[in-house]
C-alpha cells in the first residue's frame, strides 16, 4: 500500500499485562507502517513485566518505540490514552488495544481516510459493511455490546449520529482538533469521551472504516461487571452532569428504601419503624456511592472523611426525621399507601440533599490567610450561592 500525504503518526497502545502480545504487535505495526513516518507509544500499567518486554523488543524495532510505565493507573485505560495523547510526538494519533484484537494492518486505511481532509476522527467500526464483531466471542457479549451502543447513541443523538461504533477502542484522532485537557475518562470507552466532551467547542467530524474484530490470542479479557457499572456511571455523568448522577444514585437509594420498607411491612412491622430502618440503610449506602462517583474529585479538598460522613448523615437524619412525619401525615390525611407517600417525600427532598452536599459537605476547606477578606454583602453572598448551584447542577461530573 502506497504512502499517503498525511502528517507523521503516533500509535498509542495502553497495556495491562500484555507481555505475550508485545513482540507480535510491534512487528505487525512496524510492517503496516513501513511507508509512514511513525512511532509507537506504549502507556503501561502492567505488573507482569510488559514494560521490560517492550524495551527489549524496541531495541531492534524498525521504527521508534517508547514506553511510559505508570505506577498508579489513574483513570484506567482511558487515563492511559489521555497520557499518551499528551506525550505523543505527533498530532495524528492512532489508539489501539495491546491484545491484537485490533489489527494493526488497518492503520494505513485509517490514515488514507484521514488524508481526505474531511474528518477529525477515523474510527474502526465493527458494525458497518465489511466489519465483523466475531472477536467478541459469546452471543451474550455481542448482545451487551449492541445494547450499550444503542443506548449511548440514543443519549447523544446529535454528536453520535454519524457513528456506528462509538464504543470502539481502535480509532485515529487529530489531537490538534480536540481539547485534551477536558478529558476525564474512567474505564474503557475513551472514544465516547472524546466525541462527547472534547468536541464541545466544535463538533468533531467523524469517518469510519470497517474492522474485523479479532479474537484475543494471549491473556484474558479485562471486561467485567465492574467495568460495566463504571461505564453506566460515566454515561450518566456525560449526559446529565453532576446533578444527574446524584439523582441516579438517589434513585437507587430510593428504590432500596422502598424495597426495605415493603419487605418489613409485609413481614408485619409497622410502617413507621420500617421507614426508619429503610432510611438508615440508604443514608449509609448513598454516602458511599456519592464518595465514589459523584464527589470523588471534590473530596480531596473537602473536610476529612469522618467530618463529611457526620455532616451527610446528620443532614439526612434530620431530613428523614422531618420527612417521615410528613409521610405519615400524607398516609393518614390523604389515605394513600405508605409506599407512595415515601416515594413522593423522597422526590421532594432530593434538591435539598443535593445542594447541601455540593455546597456544604464537599465545599473546599477554607485556607487561613494573613489578610482576612471583608465580609461579603448579602447580595454578593446570594449571587455566589446561586452561581454555585448553577455550576454544581449542570457541570459534567469528573471521575
Amino acid at each position: 500500500m502506497s504512502a499517503v500525504p498525511v502528517a507523521p503518526v503516533t500509535v498509542i497502545v495502553p497495556t495491562f499485562n500484555e507481555r505475550a502480545n508485545v513482540a507480535e504487535l510491534i512487528e505487525r505495526t512496524a510492517t503496516a507502517l513501513a511507508a509512514f513516518d511513525a512511532e509507537i507509544l506504549f502507556v503501561d500499567d502492567s505488573s507482569d513485566g510488559t514494560a521490560d518486554e517492550i524495551a527489549r523488543v524496541a531495541a531492534s524495532a524498525p521504527l521508534p518505540v517508547r514506553v511510559i510505565h505508570r505506577e498508579h493507573n489513574t483513570g484506567g485505560l482511558g487515563g492511559a490514552v489521555v497520557l499518551g495523547l499528551n506525550e505523543a510526538t505527533h498530532d495524528v494519533c492512532v489508539v489501539m488495544d495491546g491484545d491484537l484484537q485490533h489489527p494493526p494492518e488497518l492503520i494505513p486505511a485509517m490514515l488514507q481516510r484521514f488524508a481526505r481532509g474531511d474528518a477529525d476522527v477515523v474510527a474502526a467500526s465493527r458494525y458497518i459493511g465489511g466489519g465483523d464483531s466475531a472477536g467478541l466471542g459469546t452471543t451474550m457479549r455481542l448482545g451487551v455490546s449492541k445494547a450499550a451502543t444503542a443506548i449511548t447513541k440514543a443519549m447523544f443523538l446529535r454528536r453520535l449520529w454519524r457513528s456506528t461504533d462509538p464504543m470502539t477502542g481502535f480509532f485515529l484522532v487529530n489531537r490538534a482538533r480536540i481539547d485534551v485537557g477536558v478529558l476525564r475518562p474512567q474505564g474503557f470507552k475513551i472514544l465516547l469521551e472524546i466525541l462527547v466532551r472534547a468536541g464541545e467547542r466544535h463538533d468533531l467530524r467523524i469517518a469510519e472504516v470497517p474492522m474485523e474484530f479479532g479474537a484475543r490470542q494471549h491473556g484474558s479479557s479485562k471486561a467485567s461487571l465492574r467495568q460495566g457499572w463504571t461505564f453506566l456511571v460515566h454515561l450518566a455523568r456525560l449526559r446529565f452532569g453532576k446533578m444527574g448522577l446524584f439523582a441516579l444514585i438517589g434513585g437507587i437509594g430510593a428504590i432500596a428504601n422502598i424495597g426495605i420498607m415493603w419487605a418489613l411491612t409485609h413481614a408485619g412491622m409497622d410502617y413507621v419503624p420500617a421507614a426508619v430502618i429503610g432510611a438508615a440503610v440508604t443514608i449509609i449506602g448513598n454516602f458511599v456511592l456519592q464518595e465514589l462517583f459523584v464527589f470523588r474529585a471534590e473530596r480531596h479538598d473537602a473536610s476529612r472523611l469522618w467530618v463529611r460522613f457526620a455532616a451527610s448523615a446528620s443532614f439526612n437524619s434530620i431530613e428523614a426525621a422531618l420527612r417521615i412525619p410528613v409521610m405519615a401525615w400524607m398516609v393518614e390525611s390523604w389515605h394513600i399507601s405508605s409506599v407512595l407517600a415515601t416515594a413522593i417525600s423522597l422526590v421532594v427532598a432530593f434538591f435539598a440533599r443535593f445542594l447541601f452536599h455540593a455546597l456544604v459537605v464537599y465545599a473546599p476547606r477554607r485556607r487561613k490567610t494573613s489578610d482576612a477578606p471583608a465580609e461579603p454583602s448579602v447580595d454578593t453572598a446570594t449571587m455566589r450561592v446561586l452561581r454555585a448551584i448553577d455550576t454544581e447542577a449542570m457541570r459534567p461530573g469528573e471521575l
